[in-house]
C-alpha cells in the first residue's frame, strides 16, 4: 500500500498551477511575471549558477575505494567501479554527472533508473525526467517511485539525489521556492529591454536659440536640420574624429546628455537581482561575473570558499546517494565512493611549493606524497620521511644529556 506524498512541496506533490508551469505557463510571481523552469534558465545568473556547479562537479574524478586499516586502495574490478567509469551506453561520466547535477539543482531532484544484472549488481544508470517521477511513501516508510504513471518501483531500483528537503523524501524545487526573486529578475530584465526598445537615448543635443540680438530667429527647415546633423556626424563622430575642436555658428550650442537617475537605478536593480539569484545557491558573486568586490588578493581564497561552502555540499549529496543506492549494505563498511577535489583546492604554484617544502622538511610529507598531490607518478625511494637534525625525541633527552657530558669529559681529558 502506498500513500501519495502530501507533506511537502516537491515533484511528488506539486502545488496548484505547477503543472501549468511545466507546460510553459508558469507560476505567477509577486512582480506579476510568470516563472517556469524554462524561463528561469533564461536568467543569465541563474543559468550560470546551475552550469557552474554542474561542470565543476562533473570534471572531478570519482573513484571507488576500499578501507585497509589506516590506508586506502582504489578498487577497479568491482561492478560499481566500472559503472562510475561508464554509467550507460551513450553518456560519458562527465555528461552523466553534469546532467544529474543540473537536474538536482534545477528541479530539486535527480532520478536515474538502476539497471541490474541477474545477480542484482548495478550495470547501468539511466537518467529519468524529474517532471515525470512521483515519489510515494510505502507502509514501510520507504520511498517508492512511479515513472510516467507506471507501477511504483522500490528504492533499490532508483538512484535519487535530492536538494534540501522538508519531508526527507524529495528535494524542494528552487524555481518554486524562489519564484518571487526569479520573477523580479525577469521583470527587471523585461523592463530594461522595453526601455531600449521604446525609449529615446541621445548622446547629446544641438541647441539653437530662438532669439539672437533681440530678433526672433526663424526655425530651420527640415532639410536644413538634416544637413546640419549630417555635417556634425561627418565631422565629429567616430574614433578618427575624437578630440577635435568644434566651431559652432548661429548661436548653436552642444549639450551632452549623461545617464539619468532612473537609468542608474535600473542598473543597480539588475545587479541586486543577480546577487539574489546567486545567493539561492550560495554562489560567490565572482563565479557568475559579479566582480565588484573581487580583487587579485582575494580571488584565490574566494575560489577555495566556493569549493568548501558551495560545491562541497553537492559533492557529499552525490557521494552518499551513490553509496546508498549502488553498494550493498554489507559493502558500505569497507567500500566508499569519493570525488577528488584536491585539484580545485590548490593555491598558486609558489604557495603550494612553499607548503610542500614545510611538510617535507618537518617530516610529515614524503616525496611521493607530494608527487601524488601534483598528479605525478611515484619515484623509487620517494616514500622516505625526513626529520630535522635539531629535533630530539623527548624520551631520550636525559640519556642524550649524559652522553654529551661524557663526550665532553673525554675530550677535556685528551686535551689535558
Amino acid at each position: 500500500m502506498f500513500m501519495s506524498q502530501q507533506f511537502g512541496q516537491s515533484a511528488a506533490s506539486p502545488e496548484p498551477g505547477w503543472l501549468s508551469s511545466l507546460l510553459g505557463g508558469g507560476a505567477r510571481s509577486a512582480a506579476g511575471v510568470a516563472v517556469s523552469p524554462d524561463k528561469a534558465l533564461s536568467i543569465t545568473t541563474y543559468q550560470a549558477c546551475i552550469t557552474t556547479l554542474a561542470e565543476s562537479l562533473a570534471q572531478l574524478p570519482c573513484e571507488l575505494y576500499r578501507r585497509n586499516g589506516d590506508q586506502r586502495e582504489r578498487v577497479t574490478d568491482h561492478p560499481v567501479a566500472q559503472l562510475l567509469r561508464q554509467p550507460n551506453g551513450w553518456q560519458t561520466p562527465f555528461e552523466y554527472a553534469e546532467g544529474a547535477q543540473i537536474a538536482a539543482a534545477h528541479d530539486g531532484n535527480a532520478f536515474s533508473y538502476i539497471e541490474r544484472d541477474e545477480a542484482g549488481r548495478p550495470v547501468a544508470l539511466l537518467p529519468m525526467d524529474a517532471g515525470k517521477v512521483s515519489v510515494l511513501r510505502g507502509a514501510d516508510l520507504m520511498p517508492y517511485y512511479r515513472f510516467d504513471g507506471q507501477e511504483p518501483m522500490p528504492a533499490h531500483m532508483v538512484h535519487h539525489v535530492r536538494w534540501f528537503s522538508r519531508n526527507g523524501y524529495t528535494g524542494v524545487s528552487p524555481v518554486q521556492l524562489h519564484c518571487d526573486s526569479l520573477g523580479l529578475a525577469l521583470a527587471t530584465h523585461g523592463h530594461a529591454s522595453a526601455v531600449f526598445a521604446n525609449g529615446t537615448h541621445l548622446a547629446g543635443v544641438l541647441e539653437r536659440p530662438a532669439v539672437i540680438g533681440g530678433q526672433d530667429v526663424k526655425p530651420l527647415s527640415p532639410e536644413r536640420v538634416l544637413q546640419i546633423k549630417a555635417a556634425w556626424k561627418r565631422e565629429y563622430a567616430g574614433r578618427d574624429n575624437a578630440m577635435k575642436v568644434a566651431l559652432l555658428q548661429e548661436g548653436i550650442t552642444f549639450k551632452p546628455l549623461s545617464m539619468t537617475n532612473a537609468d542608474a537605478q535600473l542598473i543597480d536593480a539588475r545587479k541586486l537581482s543577480a546577487l539574489e539569484v546567486a545567493q539561492i545557491f550560495k554562489m560567490p558573486p565572482h563565479k557568475v561575473g559579479l566582480l565588484d568586490r573581487a580583487t587579485n588578493n582575494n580571488i584565490e581564497h574566494q575560489g577555495i570558499e566556493y569549493v568548501i561552502y558551495c560545491l562541497m555540499p553537492w559533492i557529499k549529496r552525490h557521494e552518499q546517494a551513490r553509496m546508498r543506492d549502488l553498494l550493498l549494505p554489507s559493502e558500505r563498511g569497507e567500500l566508499y565512493i569519493e570525488f577528488n577535489v584536491s585539484g580545485l583546492l590548490r593555491g598558486d604554484t609558489q604557495s603550494r611549493y612553499a607548503a610542500y617544502a614545510i611538510g617535507r622538511q618537518w617530516g610529515w610529507l614524503s616525496a611521493n606524497d607530494i608527487r601524488r598531490l601534483e598528479n605525478l607518478p611515484p619515484i623509487p625511494g620517494g616514500d622516505v620521511y625526513m626529520q630535522p637534525l635539531n629535533m630530539v625525541d623527548t624520551r631520550g633527552a636525559s640519556m642524550q644529556g649524559k652522553s654529551d657530558a661524557k663526550a665532553l669529559a673525554e675530550i677535556e681529558h685528551i686535551l689535558t
